[in-house]
């Protein structure tokens, strides 16, 4: 069985930084590209980032790019998500996803697997 579990949200003031991790679990993550999406309520579930099965290749939303940075660690099965310069708009609930895709980044919700989530609120 197939588990990802999200690490990481939290509290935090505009400006600050705050590192995400999600971790998976029943299988091996390589050949699996793996992104990030976020909701908050009354919206869809919205594209933040990803990254290749590799780790050679990532995609950002506009929003976050130059301030979100997405890594992997195939060999601990692990994904991480830096954000720094964080801004109220970034408010969400963040969920991992990953799918089977044997070369480049998924930017659509259509993964097949996905976490939980983790709650990050940014106040100003």
């Amino acid at each position: 069985q197939v588990s990802l579990v999200e690490s990481g949200g939290g509290v935090v003031q505009t400006g600050d930084s705050l590192t995400l991790s999600c971790a998976a679990s029943g299988y091996t993550m390589r050949r699996y590209a793996m992104g990030w999406f976020r909701q908050t309520p009354g919206k869809e579930r919205e594209f933040v980032g990803a990254i290749d099965w590799s780790g050679d290749t990532t995609e950002y939303a506009d929003s976050v790019k130059g301030r979100f940075t997405i890594s992997r660690v195939i060999a601990k099965d692990t994904m991480d998500m830096q954000m720094t310069d964080l801004k109220p708009e970034d408010t969400g609930v963040y969920y991992c996803a990953a799918t089977l895709a044997a070369t480049g980044v998924v930017v659509t919700p259509e993964y097949r697997y996905w976490g939980q989530g983790t709650q990050v609120t940014v106040s100003s």
